[in-house]
């Protein structure tokens, strides 16, 4: 049994993976997905002050208070941020990481910087409150706004991602427009350290390539 840990991107609460995680329990699996602070569910502890470290701190607390140990780390799109200084913060606990269409940031990154120019028009598109960035038209109706700091807040990091045993980049191929995470699929299909993927589907590839995610993040978790 893996110990197989999901984080949503920006707007999407846990529930985006539930078809995914419904098929790691089938196989064995432990599955733990949280909602972070200020979105869906949790939309109601969106203010100002909610931000990148705050949802780094989500996830920090959910290892500990779950007795998480090599854990198979899985971050989509935002969540990828998350997931990077999650495994900074607390390697001893995780095993092996998987990014969904995901920012992979070094030191000092954040969405802000990494994503491209129409990603950025959207991070500005506030909602009345300022802070709020609303969700896109083609989200989940699930989907609340997203603190704009989270997404403006560069990354901290001590350390780098070479230490964990396996290392998994999922792309999307079907983004309609030029994806962000180009550059990164780039960077990291170079790189022989890494694991990469290219699989048909838009960037809700949990929804449009299903069978093939579940196969990939049971290949991770094998020793």
């Amino acid at each position: 049994m893996t110990t197989f840990v999901l984080i949503p991107g920006a707007c999407h609460g846990g529930w985006c993976f539930d078809d995914l995680a419904a098929a790691l329990r089938d196989r064995g699996h432990r599955v733990i997905a949280p909602t972070l602070t200020g979105v869906a569910e949790r939309a109601h502890l969106l203010h100002a002050g909610v931000n990148l470290e705050t949802h780094i701190a989500d996830v920090l607390a959910e290892l500990e208070a779950r007795r998480v140990s090599d854990a198979v780390l899985v971050g989509h799109s935002y969540g990828g941020m998350v997931t990077t200084a999650v495994a900074d913060r607390a390697g001893a606990q995780i095993d092996s990481l998987v990014y969904l269409d995901a920012f992979v940031p070094r030191d000092g990154d954040s969405c802000w910087t990494l994503t491209n120019d129409e990603q950025r028009q959207w991070y500005t598109n506030v909602d009345a409150t300022g802070y709020g960035v609303p969700p896109l038209p083609f989200f989940d109706p699930r989907a609340t706004a997203h603190p704009l700091a989270a997404l403006m807040q560069p990354v901290r990091l001590r350390g780098n991602l070479s230490t964990f045993r396996r290392r998994d980049y999922v792309y999307a191929k079907g983004w309609p427009t030029p994806s962000p995470f180009t550059p990164t699929f780039e960077r990291l299909r170079a790189d022989p350290t890494w694991v990469t993927h290219a699989l048909d589907g838009a960037h809700n590839l949990m929804r449009d390539n299903h069978d093939d995610l579940v196969r990939i993040l049971c290949e991770a978790a094998a020793q």
